[in-house]
């Protein structure tokens, strides 16, 4: 049996691998409208860094998967995510390097640093090039959240995107950007030559519509 026409179609499955970054809420802001036209199509989303998403993807257990560095585009067709993820230091409010409005590469010498593995590879690499040796990585996490209660905890400061975690007025923490700014993009990443359900074709249809700023 032939697949139904599109204007038959009202729901389906997709699976989307999501690095973390704020700028998740437009894949949010197009699905909440898609689920307006199909409403029986389901979502599910797994969370994880760069590496463990496209493998996913590349296993065929994933239909898309957002990454935070630019992708592999002999394997990859991708969309921009609009906007950039802003690096910075998450810390205690209390702590004296908060009266900083920015965090330069001085103000991290000496003091214990969490980060992801991938980040400190590429992107905090990129923006300090050979003197990263300097750095005292004290542990390594892949959600922020986890990296929070670290710092929370007093274990060290943690080098991450803003928007991750709470940093507001209640908060015991607070995030400071990095100087010179370091930003990251997203992207939105299949395989090339994919062969989508229609759900999964019609979705990505919508994002290219949505993701343009």
């Amino acid at each position: 049996m032939g697949f139904k026409a599109l204007d038959e179609i009202t729901g389906g499955e997709v699976r989307i691998g999501c690095a973390e970054s704020h700028q998740i809420k437009y894949l949010a802001r197009t699905i909440k409208v898609f689920r307006e036209e199909y409403p029986l199509f389901r979502y599910h989303l797994t969370s994880g860094n760069t590496e463990q998403v496209i493998e996913r993807l590349d296993r065929g257990i994933i239909d898309f998967a957002a990454i935070a560095e630019p992708p592999n585009l002999s394997l990859y067709n991708y969309l921009e995510f609009p906007g950039v993820n802003t690096w910075g230091i998450v810390m205690k409010k209390s702590d004296s390097l908060s009266q900083k409005r920015q965090i330069c590469f001085e103000d991290l010498l000496g003091i214990p640093l969490i980060c992801s593995e991938q980040g400190m590879k590429f992107d905090i690499t990129r923006w300090c090039g050979e003197k990263i040796d300097m750095l005292n990585l004290s542990g390594t996490i892949n959600l922020a959240y986890n990296g929070s209660v670290f710092v929370k905890e007093g274990l060290g400061y943690m080098l991450t995107f803003d928007g991750l975690v709470d940093t507001g007025a209640d908060s015991e923490i607070c995030f400071r950007a990095l100087e010179p700014p370091l930003e990251t993009k997203m992207y939105l990443v299949w395989k090339k030559y994919q062969v989508f359900s229609p759900i999964a074709g019609l979705l990505l249809e919508k994002m290219k519509k949505m993701f343009i700023t």
